[in-house]
């Protein structure tokens, strides 16, 4: 956690050190460019908001400001609960390469926006944690308060099940 010489937090640094991991984490999460701006630009404001609550002897700062990214993400689910989840926005694809190779590309990122919907939440967050946000087993066992050997358990069969299943449905495409 960064903070300045009177031990405050210093908002302006954390805003440059986590906001790029908290979008990555909603872009996993969603799958949509837009969206996960705002739902990290809500995540920030909710952190700002809420910052008297952070106890630094609880715990690391970024597993308390993921909780809060888990939470934004929660209430998304809710608020979108009536209308079909989009699970992946075509139009925001860069189109600078051969038709056939952006086709393949889209067609991938299609399957994969697919199975990883089908994953139960805790394993969805994990996914998103770990290569949404960048976070180590450790980061996310500290945020999701499980145990880094569950952490590593659970992404091991949950990216060997998503290769499974990606394997069965290319050979069926």
């Amino acid at each position: 956690m960064t903070q300045d010489d009177k031990g405050a937090i210093d908002w302006d640094a954390i805003y440059w050190e986590q906001a790029p991991r908290l979008y990555n984490f909603f872009r996993y999460r969603i799958g949509d460019s837009d969206i996960a701006q705002d739902l990290t630009s809500r995540t920030m404001l909710k952190a700002w908001r809420y910052r008297e609550s952070y106890k630094d002897n609880l715990g690391a700062f970024a597993a308390w400001l993921f909780q809060i990214a888990r939470n934004v993400a929660h209430d998304y689910f809710v608020e979108q609960a009536k209308e079909p989840l989009r699970l992946f926005d075509m139009q925001h694809l860069q189109a600078d390469l051969s038709v056939e190779h952006e086709v393949d590309k889209r067609r991938d990122a299609a399957m994969l926006y697919s199975l990883l919907s089908k994953l139960d939440k805790r394993e969805q967050d994990i996914i998103a944690l770990k290569y949404g946000a960048d976070m180590t087993n450790r980061d996310i066992a500290n945020v999701l308060d499980m145990s880094e050997s569950n952490v590593g358990t659970i992404l091991h069969h949950t990216i060997k099940n998503l290769r499974r299943q990606w394997e069965l449905q290319d050979a069926t495409a």
